[in-house]
C-alpha cells in the first residue's frame, strides 16, 4: 500500500467561524476533501481524472475527533495519508495541526469505494491496473 504523506496548508477564512470566531464543526470535512484531493494529485491522479474514466469516489464513511478549536486566520496543515486499500475500498487518515504552534486540532478518516457511474462497486485491479499499481505503491 502506497505510504506517501501529503501536506496541505488551509487558513481558516473568516466566513468559517461562528459568533465565538471558532471555525465550524462542518468545515473539518471540507478541508479533508481539499487535501484528499492533494494527496491523489501528488500521486499523479486527479478527481477530474477519475471521473474522464467513469471511476467515482463516493464517501461511506467519515470519522472526525475535534481536539481542539481552529480560530479565524490560524493557518492549519493537515496530513493525509492512506491508512487502507484492498482494490474495492480506501480509507484515508488525517492530522489537522496549526501551522504557527503545529497543535493538533482534529484528526479524522474518511472511508471510501470505488464506484462506477451506477455507484455500484468496481475492481480497481481489473477496471484500472496502473491506478491500482499506484495506490499498491
Amino acid at each position: 500500500m502506497n505510504q506517501s504523506v501529503t501536506r496541505s496548508e488551509i487558513r481558516v477564512r473568516y466566513r468559517e467561524t461562528d459568533q465565538m470566531a471558532v471555525a465550524w464543526h462542518g468545515n473539518y470535512i471540507e478541508w479533508f476533501e481539499v487535501a484528499r484531493t492533494d494527496w491523489l494529485r501528488n500521486l499523479g491522479l486527479s478527481y477530474r481524472e477519475l471521473e474522464a474514466r467513469g471511476i467515482l469516489l463516493p464517501v461511506l464513511r467519515i470519522l472526525c475527533d475535534y481536539v481542539r478549536p481552529a480560530r479565524y486566520d490560524d493557518i492549519l496543515v493537515i496530513e493525509t495519508k492512506l491508512q487502507s486499500y484492498n482494490g474495492v475500498r480506501l480509507a484515508f487518515s488525517y492530522i489537522a495541526r496549526t501551522f504557527q504552534e503545529e497543535s493538533v486540532v482534529a484528526s479524522g478518516q474518511t472511508e471510501h469505494t470505488f464506484a462506477d457511474a451506477e455507484l455500484r462497486p468496481i475492481r480497481l485491479a481489473r477496471r484500472e491496473p496502473e491506478i491500482h499499481r499506484l495506490l499498491e505503491g
